[in-house]
């Protein structure tokens, strides 16, 4: 299993929860460090009670990078503080978890309702089969706030649909195939070409423009995470706003429910809600 991430966003994020003194208390920081095997970066005089929980959490967590077993140790020792004593469920702390989820969100993890992470980013059909795109679309949802950390992630969703769709019809396509043939060849499958409509059925028509809307809204989401360049793109291309952008990871999720849902149908499976 991949060590839970942490670098200065983190470290800012989660010290936070410790401004002016609220959060967990200095013992279970003192636990916490402890249980990572970093006790010995932890600046605390407990006699005088300095310096701040804040200031602690910083300074240990930056030290914690320079080893990312450790690291990982105390981000988790964190979260589960933070857990235990209610800090997610507070509603006072909503600017301190947004930012905390941003910061997690940007590095391909997810950060729970219960405080708890969750890996994001490529899908392995292979250990986690359907239930790893229904866990996927959820977790779109839940960080639609950070929508230039999404794109990837986006693209991600609907090129492994496409594939789970072609596979479990008993015609995979190949592991190198492009995103813009598998998402063609899985409406088509799905029958959401423009030649697969009866135009003598009332509605036909319609449908149709939004099976071709569904299609374009795929590949543009393709083609803006180009436009972030190589590697784990974090912010938007310039001429996106934000809004456009949380408009689009919404549709992206609509996309990949309408391709699973008819896809269900036509196995003869009772589509999930």
């Amino acid at each position: 299993m991949a060590n839970k991430p942490l670098n200065d966003e983190i470290a800012g994020a989660l010290a936070q929860f410790f401004f002016n003194g609220v959060g967990p208390s200095h013992t279970a920081l003192t636990q916490a460090f402890t249980s990572a095997g970093l006790i010995k970066h932890d600046p605390y005089n407990p006699v005088a009670g300095t310096p701040t929980k804040q200031q602690r959490v910083l300074t240990v967590c930056h030290a914690a990078q320079r080893n990312p077993e450790a690291a990982g140790k105390l981000t988790e020792n964190l979260l589960n503080s933070l857990r235990l004593q209610g800090a997610f469920r507070d509603t006072d702390n909503a600017t301190n978890i947004r930012a905390l989820r941003s910061a997690f969100l940007h590095v391909g993890w997810s950060l729970t309702d219960e405080g708890r992470l969750d890996r994001v980013g490529s899908i392995d059909l292979e250990t986690g089969g359907r239930e790893s795109l229904d866990e996927q679309i959820e977790r779109l949802r839940r960080n639609i706030d950070d929508p230039g950390a999404l794109l990837g992630i986006a693209k991600e969703l609907l090129e492994a649909v496409a594939k789970f769709v072609m596979e479990d019809s008993g015609m995979p396509l190949d592991r190198r195939a492009p995103f813009d043939m598998a998402i063609t060849l899985a409406f088509d499958r799905l029958k959401f070409s423009t030649g697969r409509v009866d135009e003598t059925v009332p509605g036909a028509t319609q449908v149709r423009a939004i099976h071709g809307s569904a299609k374009k809204i795929a590949l543009q989401v393709n083609e803006l995470r180009n436009l972030q360049g190589t590697g784990h793109g974090r912010t938007l291309p310039t001429g996106i706003t934000p809004e456009t952008a949380r408009f689009v990871i919404r549709e992206v999720t609509h996309v990949a429910e309408l391709m699973l849902s008819t896809h269900d149908r036509q196995m003869g499976r009772t589509p999930r809600s």
